[in-house]
């Protein structure tokens, strides 16, 4: 059986404060994006994983698909799988491919093991590989609060709207995003905030913490955001704790050519 794990971008995204278990407690709006990994998981005599398209770094055995299959088989007691994984997402980027692919493989495995898991269940399984695991076992956008793993449903939408990614070759690491933090509660709540709000509005109302202090160490990233702007964007934003860059259009916008040397999506919602 065959899916294909998306990716997200952070519609805001405030660190609110540090927890005694060193994490952060958060609040961010994900919201899916319809650019996708391929996912490939069939029952086997013996277990085996393969990978193609981006290489992805790391020893094979920390691979969060592997680890998702690990966890649901000590639980379950699953017999051997074949897992393929065509890599298209770029990593590092702050959009969420590797928690997805996590994600669907513990859906994968739910369907072809007729192993009834309801969707709290699932979740509770991907929030163990990784804070923002749970929300891809979903379809749908979610405010996430805690480590980003505690989601409430959102009547946010960007249907009918245009979204450029740009990721730029640069790799910005969660501990180097988060190093530069002061955690802040906001007047008013994130998913306040978006309720109240239309996307044109949200330039001045929405941020993303991480910003500030990425942009510092990286100006390209703070430069990108700006050309989006300047090419139409409603909202422009940085996902996660980057390195990509998003932003939202009223249209079709194709800007391939303005960024020749990053790599650029685009599609509509």
């Amino acid at each position: 059986m065959v899916s294909f794990p998306p990716c997200k971008i952070n519609l805001g995204l405030n660190i609110l404060s540090k927890r005694p278990d060193g994490y952060h407690n958060l609040e961010t709006c994900f919201y899916p994006i319809p650019w996708t990994d391929i996912l490939e998981v069939i029952p086997a005599d013996r277990f085996a994983f393969t990978q193609t398209g981006h290489p992805v770094p790391g020893k094979e055995a920390d691979n969060l698909c592997i680890k998702a299959y690990e966890l649901l088989r000590d639980k379950h007691h699953l017999p051997a799988v074949k897992i393929h994984l065509h890599k298209i997402l770029p990593m590092g980027a702050g959009l969420g491919g590797g928690s997805s692919d996590a994600a669907h493989t513990l859906r994968l495995l739910n369907t072809v093991f007729h192993l009834q898991l309801s969707p709290a269940q699932l979740a509770g399984y991907a929030a163990q590989l990784g804070s923002d695991c749970a929300f891809f076992t979903q379809d749908q956008p979610m405010l996430g609060e805690g480590r980003g793993e505690v989601l409430s449903p959102t009547t946010v939408t960007l249907q009918k709207k245009f979204i450029v990614l740009v990721k730029p070759d640069i790799h910005v690491s969660t501990a180097e995003a988060y190093a530069g933090i002061t955690p802040r509660q906001p007047e008013q709540s994130l998913g306040t905030l978006l309720s109240r709000y239309p996307v044109e509005a949200w330039r001045e109302q929405i941020k993303n913490d991480f910003e500030e202090t990425v942009f510092k160490k990286h100006p390209t990233l703070q430069s990108v955001k700006e050309k989006l702007y300047a090419s139409g964007a409603l909202y422009a934003s940085m996902s996660g704790s980057g390195a990509t860059l998003f932003g939202i259009f009223d249209k079709p916008t194709n800007l391939q050519t303005s960024f020749p040397d990053m790599t650029v999506w685009s599609g509509g919602i």
